[in-house]
């Protein structure tokens, strides 16, 4: 099933001179891969402009790897578990890059603390919402449907905003509950796929 969000038909749009070359959905993944890693490195390092910049790419290049591979018809199940692990780990590792990032912050590394316990959140959801993905894909059914034209994952734009705006610190506390009650929700509502 195609995308129907907006940003899956801009970057539908965006792969069309990809088609017919060598670029393999599975390039663009590791590509993606490669600037979320960067996007991570610079947000603990604290060089929020860059991590944003970076991290905005990344998450457009999540959208085109698949559109790539519906587009070309190079679709196959390794891809798609490699996209998605490679999804759930950077969105994860995210967490725990504005925890280092704001260690300054809280004392005796809470916010790292913090950072790996949304981190373990978004990973198990991530697990479990693949779970429920795969069961309903031949109905069309996600875990997490979107809404107006935009996915559920779309959210992933706003981190570097957050970022930016230094709003990061509530938006991590949030998170370090939000996460893991979210990852339970979610295994709750996929016990009855496994």
């Amino acid at each position: 099933m195609i995308g129907d969000s907006w940003t899956h038909k801009i970057a539908r749009i965006c792969i069309l001179p990809l088609v017919n070359t060598s670029v393999s959905p599975n390039h663009v993944t590791i590509i993606r891969l490669i600037t979320g890693l960067v996007a991570c490195v610079a947000f603990a390092l604290k060089i929020n402009l860059i991590g944003g910049i970076f991290w905005v790419l990344s998450t457009f290049l999540d959208r085109a790897d698949g559109e790539l591979a519906r587009v070309s018809g190079k679709t196959s199940e390794w891809g798609h578990k490699f996209d998605c692990y490679s999804d759930t780990i950077i969105t994860s590792l995210f967490f725990i890059a504005i925890g280092i990032n704001l260690q300054d912050n809280l004392s005796s590394y809470w916010s790292v603390f913090m950072g790996f316990s949304a981190a373990a959140g978004v990973f198990f959801t991530g697990i479990y919402a693949e779970i429920i993905d795969q069961k309903k894909k031949n109905t069309g059914g996600k875990a997490y449907p979107g809404i107006a034209g935009f996915d559920f994952d779309d959210i992933l734009y706003l981190f570097a905003p957050i970022v930016w705006l230094n709003w990061h610190l509530p938006f991590l506390i949030g998170a370090s509950f939000g996460a893991p009650i979210f990852a339970i929700l979610t295994w709750y509502s996929s016990k009855k796929y496994l």
